[in-house]
């Protein structure tokens, strides 16, 4: 079954918290209570979508983080690509180099794959951390 990562899953459930509190400053363990996420993955996944610009870190004893651009700017595909990295795919021939894949070649079902992988990768592109809001 195809499903995301907990760091993805943690990544989408701390925009959606960040997002929902009108971008009030949210900390890793006001999260991490909230959702009984722990706190040592969040910092992880934290420090990730920062680093893509999809949050913005503030420093300091009132630090957190908040948005880096509206919930309408962000879609999910941002924020698992942040998290996973360019090379997500359904199949190993989509999230790594195809031809390192032993079948590649004479595989039967990587154009259908194909056609999933585009459908998904457009789902994702498309909605909205403020659909999730």
């Amino acid at each position: 079954m195809l499903k995301l990562s907990k760091k993805v899953e943690y990544g989408l459930i701390a925009i959606r918290h960040i997002a929902s509190v009108n971008n009030h400053i949210s900390t890793v363990k006001e999260i991490s209570e909230k959702y009984i996420i722990p706190v040592d993955v969040l910092a992880k996944v934290m420090q990730k979508l920062t680093k893509g610009k999809i949050i913005t870190s503030y420093q300091g004893a009132m630090g957190g983080y908040t948005l880096a651009r509206k919930a309408e700017e962000i879609s999910v595909m941002d924020v698992i690509s942040v998290i996973e990295g360019t090379q997500v795919g359904i199949a190993q021939c989509f999230s790594e180099v195809p031809e390192n894949c032993s079948i590649y070649t004479n595989c039967t079902i990587k154009n259908p794959l194909g056609k999933i992988q585009h459908n998904l990768e457009h789902v994702f592109s498309s909605m909205k951390v403020s659909e999730i809001v």
